[in-house]
Parts: C-alpha cells; structure tokens; sequence
C-alpha cells in the first residue's frame, strides 16, 4: 500500500496540535455492522460519547443477524466496515471461505469469552474437578474433567455436541484449544470436507450468539463457546454453567478487531485515520479510573439497539466480576479488556496464534514456512494507521504518551507457559515451533487425507 504509507507520511507532517481537527475526510457518511455482544462496546460508545462527530464520522450502527451476513456485507461495501472475528479478515485474506482483503487497523478488546455446559453435564463433570477451601470447584478447570463425560455419551451412542458461533471465530479455535488440552478430539478440517468433525470426539458446530442459550437449553448442544453476555445468560436462565473463561484458558487473549477492506482504506487514509481515533477514545474511556465507567457502558449496552440483554446479565462479566453458578461470583478484573496491556494495538504475533490455529486443525491444509504467518499478519493487521491516529490523539491532549507501544516490532514478548491451559508457551515469531510443541492437532508436513492425517 504505497499511495497510503505516502498519505500517512504527509498526514503525519500537517497534524500538530493547531491542525487536529483539520484533516480531509475522503468520506464522513458511514455505516458500521457488529453483533450483539459486549464486545462490540468500542463502536456504541465512540458514537454515544461523540467521538465519532468530534473527528467529523456521521456514523450508523447497525446490528447484523450473523458473522457470514456482516463480513459479506463489509466485502459488497453495503457496511463501510464492522465489528469482527479476528479470524475473519485474515481467512479472508488468505482464501478460506469467502475471499476479500480485510485489514485491521485497531483491536477491540482482550478475553471476553467463556465455555458453558448444560447443568446436567457439569453434574457429571462435578465429580472430576477438585474443590478449594470453601467447597467451591477449583478453577481453572481442565476438560480432562469433560473427557470421561464425553466418553460416556459415546459409548451410549449419542453424540456430544458443542456449539461455537463461527468456523474462525476465536470461540472455535478456544473451544478447540480447551478441549485438546484436555485430551478430547475436537475435530479436523480438509479441503473436501469443511465440518470440521473429522476424527472429533466432541462435535462442533455453528450457532449464533444470542441463540446460544435457547439452543443448549433444548437439548441440541451440551455446550458452547461465545462472548459475553450469553455465558451470563446461561447462568441467569438457570440451563448451564460456565466452567472456564478464556482469560483463565489464555491470559489477555486478543478478540475482536474493527475490520475495512484494504480497498476501502487504500480510498480512505484519513477516515481510516479518524476512525481509528475514535475507537482508541471509546477504548480509553472503557477502561480508565479503574473501570469507572463501566455501569454507564452496562446501561448503553442494554439498550436494543446495541446488545439488548438485561442490565444485570451484562454487569455480571463487564464489571470486574464473573459468576459461574448461581452466587458463586468471583474477581475477575480484567475479564473484559478495551485499553489497559495495549489491548487496542494490533499486533502481529496476534494474528499469527490465529493462523496457526488455522493450521493446526486443518483450515490451512499445508505446511507453510514461519516467512508465510508474518507476510500475512503484515498484510492484515495494521499497527501503522493505529500509531498515526495514537499520534495525533497525545498531541491533541485526549491520550498519554505512555499507553503505546511506540517502539514495537509488532510482535508481543512470548506468552508464558503458566499463563496458558495447557501450559504450553507461545511466540508468535515461531510459529511452526509452536505448532510442533502442541500435542493435538497437525504438525510439520501432515495433511488431512478422508477421515486419516498423514506425513
């Protein structure tokens, strides 16, 4: 992208703190997709507190019925860009599914997420699982407690079916993860076959997030991967328990990021710019003054229009608390995460746990030398753009200096094993290395052939 890195070059001449409300917008009529989770809280408050209009953006938000509909609808230009899976633009990237150049200029949060089962599969995992002082179960809880479950609906020939809401979706890749950890088969993907249930032990499939609920309490899934505040939901029903949270599964985790496609920034520049101030604003104000503002961002998240859930439920993940079962409510500050840890930055080595996660389970279906991950990652992810609007923010005064990574290669310190389920650490700089230390899933030059891997 020459003409943008030459327009974000002159940009970054003219925007001195006399010129900061002065920069050309290619468009300011836009319209941005999400779906109905807590984490689409970036876009509701960078348009309720203003930010949008402070950086000239007359914006619409508009909730859509799946994470299919919102990428294709990013992709025909009927949505100048939206809340999404991370794995979304860099599948698209790369050709899985549907195909398009997606970028992303900005993430929208850490964690989020969390694994629920119904009631009466935690009673028969209840069994598994150590108790701590109080009697309470023991967390994190490993899906080795799920194995024997698992293994007992099999053998009384009922399939253990699991929900997740999207086949790149990070609740799959987690789901997965959490399972494999644990020693259940969550399944490959092939070319000719893109279920994802070849050799499973657990089934996986699709669901929406907000049918989540409805789903496992028929009796159609026994358990499922989503955001915030469908675990929640589960536990306010009375259906289901939520036994791990993905800041428990992988310590700060990237989630979402905004994504536009390559074209409509190349068009752009400096909306992409003002775009990406705005949502690093919303971002700041999530998080400042020790989640301050959190019961405001509850109440703007209640709404219809944004998430439409009971205060309460949103509260229960958003507020620095997480309740697994009915009162059994413990601390987890940084469950939901929109600025501190450079949540907002959009990192390489992210993007490239994503793909090696893609890899692993077949989505990718060959091996591909460490040089591959890093080209797409840079293709994808953009920390360049998020860096000049950060710029412009902390000369404007609305942002510290100090909150940025300035002086970052892109890629994160590697994640410790102990912050990890499995225990198991990850650099991103290493992809291949990484994927050969995982005891489950594809290594080195195998492929998935019919129903067998091989190599």
């Amino acid at each position: 992208m020459t003409r943008l890195t030459a327009i974000l070059a002159t940009t970054t001449l003219l925007a001195g703190p006399a010129m900061a409300e002065m920069l050309p917008l290619e468009k300011d009529e836009l319209t941005f997709g999400f779906i109905k989770l807590t984490d689409m809280a970036p876009l509701a408050v960078a348009y309720e507190q203003g930010y949008f209009i402070d950086e000239g953006l007359f914006v619409t938000l508009e909730a859509q019925a799946n994470w299919k509909v919102l990428l294709d609808g990013v992709i025909d230009g009927q949505l100048d860009g939206a809340h999404m899976l991370a794995g979304q633009p860099l599948a698209a990237t790369i050709g899985y599914g549907t195909e398009a150049h997606i970028v992303t200029p900005f993430s929208m949060d850490l964690n989020g997420n969390g694994i629920t089962v119904s009631n009466e599969v935690w009673e028969a995992m209840k069994p598994n699982i150590p108790t701590d002082s109080e009697g309470r179960p023991q967390h994190p809880i490993s899906a080795e407690a799920l194995k024997p479950v698992v293994e007992q609906y099999r053998a009384e020939g009922k399939p253990f079916n699991m929900g997740m809401v999207f086949p790149v979706s990070t609740h799959n890749y987690e789901l997965r993860y959490w399972l494999a950890a644990g020693g259940i088969e969550p399944g490959y993907y092939s070319e000719q076959n893109t279920t994802g249930q070849i050799g499973a032990e657990a089934l996986l499939s699709v669901t929406p997030p907000p049918q989540m609920p409805a789903t496992l309490e028929a009796g159609t899934i026994y358990g499922y991967a989503v955001g915030e505040p469908w675990n929640q939901q589960a536990v306010a029903m009375g259906i289901g328990v939520p036994v791990i949270t993905d800041y428990e599964l992988w310590k700060n985790n990237p989630e979402k990021v905004f994504g536009l496609t390559a074209e409509f920034v190349e068009e752009n520049p400096n909306t992409t710019i003002a775009i990406t101030k705005a949502l690093i604003r919303a971002a700041i104000w999530l998080d400042e003054n020790d989640n301050a503002n959190r019961e405001e961002a509850v109440e703007i998240l209640s709404r219809p229009e944004y998430v439409g859930a009971d205060p309460e439920v949103i509260a229960a993940s958003m507020t620095g608390t997480f309740e697994y079962e009915k009162d059994d409510v413990r601390e987890v500050p940084d469950f939901n995460t929109f600025f501190r840890h450079h949540a907002t930055y959009p990192f390489y080595s992210d993007a490239v746990w994503y793909l090696t996660q893609m890899r692993r389970w077949g989505q990718i279906a060959e091996a591909k030398p460490d040089s591959w991950y890093d080209e797409v990652a840079r293709s994808v992810y953009k920390p360049e753009i998020y860096l000049e609007a950060a710029r412009m923010l902390v000369d404007e005064g609305l942002a510290n200096e100090a909150d940025f990574p300035w002086d970052s290669d892109g890629y994160k310190a590697p994640t410790p094993a102990a912050d990890i389920i499995d225990g198991i650490g990850y650099d991103g700089r290493t992809p291949n290395a990484y994927l050969d230390s995982l005891p489950i899933g594809l290594k080195g030059d195998q492929t998935v052939v019919g129903s067998e891997i091989q190599g």
